[in-house]
């Protein structure tokens, strides 16, 4: 892929003068170093991506709506809040591989698994585990530690985290396997991540959904740290139920609204337990207020409550410009940014814990670091902005969107610079 690398900067700019998504850096603003003014680093998307350039007049002009229009703004044309969500369905419905019926856009991650476990997560007296991997993230394990306590079970016995091999990071797609055919009799719900928000690790869902149903269990996919960031195919792959943010890789703004996935199977089983609210509410009879509750088809029959026009409103420009680079292409140069930032690096310095297999990983590095902070410190008056996972994990990711080869270079050179320093010091 990068057989021609030579470590020289000019490499880098000649990288970037080829890559045909550079100009999609200029649609974003990029955080100042208030030491030296100038632009940072910025390799922190896998936890709060960067605002587009026209999200602020996005939102904005929702703003004005509102002050022009007043409860009017809910039926007033471009974009009526009533329906605000109608052509932002199909753009999220690209970046997860779903039909658009097949997702919905609100609440917030944990709120929403909540709810598809309310469907999803039905226990039985022989049937109640719940499978993980192991090092989820916290939200994750907390929500599933406090749906199996709610039905009655206690979490040792019911949720069930599926660890790598001693002295391993990442968990084998055959060891996950081997569990289910082993234990999945007794398996109400399998909850994996997408990609796994500490090592980057990017599971090969389809295998495992196969096996899973084939043992009656059902299966949610956190895609939290996936959409975005891989392509994915939650349709094809045949997973029941998904959810995820929009603001990491996706670049929505902190605690921007969320999403979620419900598999086209279960579109029209009204019979499938769920908590519900007007929203959720077929939208050809939602206003007329009928006391009879008329669940809509698809995920929307999961909806609780109106929409966030203004969180909505500061998703649409970054939805709008994955839709025009392609999540496919992006895919692409994630993975020679990830190779070529690797290839620089070679083998010194802290230990890789994400895969080596660019296949198998997203766009995220994750090293172990003893003193991670004391490092992502000097990283960031260095003008680098990293992240930290207790205890001992140092995270870095590349968005393709607005990160470039040049970045890239800069990085390793800083990166060389003080983790030498850092590793003099520290007597590691």
């Amino acid at each position: 892929m990068l057989s021609d690398f030579h470590p020289d900067e000019t490499f880098a700019h000649a990288l970037d003068r080829a890559d045909e998504l550079a100009g999609f850096r200029e649609q974003f603003h990029f955080p100042v170093h208030p030491a030296t003014g100038t632009p940072q680093l910025y390799f922190c998307g896998h936890s709060l991506g960067l605002p587009p350039n026209t999200a602020r007049q996005a939102v904005l002009e929702e703003l004005d709506r509102w002050a022009a229009l007043g409860v009017a703004g809910h039926f007033t044309p471009p974009r009526p809040w009533a329906d605000y969500d109608a052509d932002l369905r199909p753009l999220v419905a690209e970046l997860v591989g779903a039909q658009p019926e097949e997702v919905a856009i609100a609440n917030s991650l944990t709120v929403n698994l909540h709810l598809l476990m309310a469907s999803f997560y039905r226990p039985t007296r022989e049937r109640y585990k719940i499978f993980m991997e192991a090092r989820p993230f916290p939200s994750d394990r907390y929500a599933a530690i406090s749906q199996a306590q709610f039905h009655g079970f206690h979490p040792a016995e019911a949720v069930v985290e599926i660890r790598p091999r001693q002295g391993e990071d990442l968990l084998r797609t055959e060891d996950i396997l081997e569990q289910l055919e082993r234990n999945g009799e007794a398996v109400a719900l399998v909850l994996l991540g997408a990609v796994n928000y500490a090592t980057g690790q990017f599971f090969d869902i389809a295998p495992i959904v196969e096996l899973a149903h084939a043992k009656g269990c059902l299966v949610c996919i956190d895609a939290a740290h996936a959409i975005g960031n891989v392509p994915l195919a939650l349709h094809a792959w045949d997973v029941d139920c998904a959810v995820w943010c929009h603001y990491k890789y996706v670049n929505a703004g902190p605690g921007a609204v969320g999403g979620f996935f419900v598999h086209a199977r279960h579109a029209r089983r009204f019979d499938v337990p769920r908590f519900v609210g007007w929203w959720g509410h077929r939208v050809e009879t939602r206003f007329q207020m009928p006391d009879a509750y008329d669940l809509a088809p698809g995920a929307a029959g999961w909806q609780i409550s109106n929409l966030p026009i203004f969180s909505m409103a500061a998703l649409r420009p970054s939805l709008e410009l994955f839709h025009q680079a392609s999540m496919l292409r992006l895919r692409e140069k994630s993975i020679r940014l990830t190779e070529y930032l690797l290839t620089l690096l070679g083998n010194t310095g802290p230990a890789l814990i994400s895969p080596r297999d660019p296949a198998a990983r997203g766009g995220q590095l994750s090293w172990r670091v003893p003193e991670p902070r004391q490092l992502a410190a000097s990283l960031h008056a260095a003008g680098v902005v990293v992240d930290v996972r207790e205890p001992d994990i140092l995270r870095l990711a590349v968005a393709p969107l607005y990160n470039s080869f040049h970045d890239v270079w800069r990085f390793a050179a800083i990166w060389r610079h003080v983790t030498e320093r850092f590793f003099a010091t520290t007597g590691r």
